[in-house]
């Protein structure tokens, strides 16, 4: 039972730490991940800013 909750506890332990660390170190902005001159990103690419019906 030592054992298992030992597991438990190293487990959430683990999935804390990687959660901060990939929310901290590796994340970036859409803006830098996506910029070459094809992307659209901001405003004037979305849809609703460019009254896209759907249709």
């Amino acid at each position: 039972m030592k054992a298992f909750l030992s597991a438990v506890v190293f487990v959430l332990i683990l999935a804390v730490v990687a959660g901060v660390a990939l929310d901290r170190v590796f994340s970036e902005q859409a803006d830098d991940a996506f910029a070459t001159s094809s992307a659209r990103v901001g405003e004037g690419g979305a849809i609703e800013t460019r009254k896209f019906s759907g249709q």
